[in-house]
């Protein structure tokens, strides 16, 4: 690869005469842990769609892994991509075991049939569930966890095919407090991983955002409002720009958090 791994120019994208994304241009390096931040309807996870391969532009070019979109075979290029989301975990087959929803991602398919897996397949999930910690709920069935379990068993999933690309949209939506720090520190020990895939998640606060990430993009109403080096993007007026009231920003022991301006 040439250190790039997703290069959109002028992306838009028009679903029943709306406009969700427009003229987005956008690249995200090799080992970057870029965040996606904004308010609703902003076109946050269209654009992490079009980083899975999973929606085409209507405008524009997105290049995924080198990959052309509109001109790869995107099952073939799914397979490189792990990604984790509230959507896709709406779609487990009822009775699912978390140990073979994780195991299936090597085929990117939902739902064990007649695949044969070997002992190296079954220690990396085992593996990637334990480091998740959910090394007890390995013959759970899915629809049993608590959203916390589910979230963590998702980016297991995501992880298992060893990706070069890591996509989670929203993974700490609808954890309680202890929920999300326990799910944000362990994303910030795997931002930290020099061995691990190049990140990007989408989220709605910027309290969510882990430790160790490296960049960040704020959309609003489908376009950018900034992106670059989280330092440079997470200011008082882009913030606030983005998310249309006034804003105070600050940084504590690597973590960020808002608050409206008095």
């Amino acid at each position: 690869m040439t250190g790039e791994v997703l290069q959109l120019r002028g992306v838009g994208v028009r679903r029943e005469g709306a406009t969700l994304l427009r003229d987005v241009t956008w690249n995200v390096g090799e080992g970057e842990r870029w965040v996606i931040l904004g308010p609703n309807g902003a076109g946050k996870t269209t654009l992490l769609q079009i980083a899975a391969a999973l929606l085409h532009p209507s405008e524009g070019t997105a290049d995924v892994l080198e990959e052309r979109l509109g001109r790869t075979d995107v099952f073939e290029l799914r397979t490189r991509i792990g990604f984790a989301s509230t959507a896709l975990a709406e779609k487990v087959p009822s009775g699912e075991t978390v140990v073979d929803l994780v195991l299936t991602a090597s085929y990117a398919i939902l739902g064990r049939w007649q695949e044969e897996y070997d002992t190296t397949d079954v220690s990396r999930a085992v593996a990637l569930l334990e480091a998740l910690g959910c090394a007890g709920l390995l013959r759970r069935r899915f629809d049993t966890l608590s959203e916390g379990e589910r979230k963590r068993v998702q980016i297991a999933r995501a992880l298992m095919p060893d990706p070069e690309l890591l996509l989670l949209d929203e993974p700490a939506a609808g954890l309680d407090l202890g929920g999300r720090e326990d799910l944000v520190a362990r994303l910030g020990g795997l931002a930290d991983d020099p061995a691990a895939p190049t990140m990007v998640m989408v989220t709605h606060h910027l309290e969510e955002v882990p430790d160790g990430f490296t960049h960040a993009l704020l959309l609003r109403e489908g376009e950018i409002v900034a992106r670059g080096k989280v330092d440079e993007v997470f200011t008082g007026e882009h913030l606030s720009h983005c998310f249309g009231l006034p804003l105070a920003v600050e940084r504590r022991d690597g973590r960020w958090y808002a608050r409206a301006a008095h």
